[in-house]
């Protein structure tokens, strides 16, 4: 257990399982953990129930799509992102990473994460200007406090911001996760903030997608194919490919474009991030 500054210096607090700063376990050896995510993403199906084979329709480096993916959320995300912008920029896809570990929340709930909130939104508007993205990917954090009608609201204003800056909205469910004691006193709007996106998306008129991960992951955290790291959060490489497979996919029938076949990307360098490394994970 270790103490954190949380995000810019605002507030601190104890971090243990809910950081990506906590060594847990023995590292593996980096082959074993190279051969391991292959053999994860070769047993792996894909969300119409295909296997992951090698596709003939990859080709070995793919043109470029003209898309852009602005990925959101928090550290869960953070974890996440190294393997997933290896797929989408493996499959012609810009990707920029902008998760926040102890934060990334747009949903201004509590005198806790109104802070965090006020942080992701001008993180988001620079990258707007900066990265001026296709896609504007959220990944509903463990912190999106608040009553339904506050989540709705911040999803909503989500949603204006990215049709204001000619980018479209995907939001994703979190991934299971456990519910320590930190989380559970908030397990109600953890558990209604995925229930408020879909709202928003439906009444969107297509202008907001939801996806939900429980497709790839369950609804137990505890269950193998929740692919918890040993703190039952965040994801090791293992999961992290499986999710960056996963969400490629849903992207590319939404946008048009091939996803490059894990073959091409899963024995890349994001397999050594430190992320990892401070997991535990090898």
């Amino acid at each position: 257990m270790q103490i954190e500054t949380g995000l810019r210096g605002r507030y601190s607090r104890v971090r243990d399982r809910r950081s990506p700063y906590v060594r847990n376990g023995r590292p593996a050896a980096l082959a074993a953990v190279v051969l391991a995510v292959a053999g994860v993403l070769a047993g792996c199906g894909s969300a119409d129930g295909s296997s992951v084979g090698t596709s003939s329709s990859n080709s070995a480096s793919q043109q470029a799509t003209g898309k852009k993916v602005l990925w959101l959320g928090d550290s869960i995300a953070g974890v996440q992102a190294p393997a997933l912008g290896a797929a989408l920029e493996a499959s012609g896809v810009e990707f920029r990473n902008s998760a926040s570990d102890g934060g990334g929340t747009v949903v201004e709930g509590d005198k806790m994460t109104a802070p965090l909130a006020k942080s992701a939104w001008k993180d988001l508007r620079e990258n707007i200007a900066s990265f001026r993205p296709d896609v504007i990917a959220y990944q509903i954090t463990t912190y999106d406090w608040g009553t339904v009608r506050q989540q709705r609201d911040s999803y909503d204003k989500l949603a204006k911001t990215a049709r204001k800056a000619d980018a479209e909205l995907v939001i994703v469910s979190a991934p299971p996760y456990r519910l320590d004691e930190f989380y559970k006193k908030h397990e109600g709007a953890i558990r209604s903030a995925p229930k408020a996106a879909g709202q928003v998306a439906d009444g969107s008129g297509g202008a907001v997608h939801f996806l939900d991960s429980a497709a790839l992951w369950g609804a137990d955290s505890a269950a193998a194919e929740a692919q918890r790291s040993s703190d039952g959060i965040h994801s090791c490489q293992q999961g992290s490919a499986a999710f960056a497979k996963w969400f490629t996919e849903q992207l590319g029938k939404r946008y048009d474009f091939t996803p490059a076949a894990p073959e091409q990307w899963a024995r890349g360098s994001w397999v050594s991030d430190p992320r990892f490394a401070k997991l535990g994970c090898g």
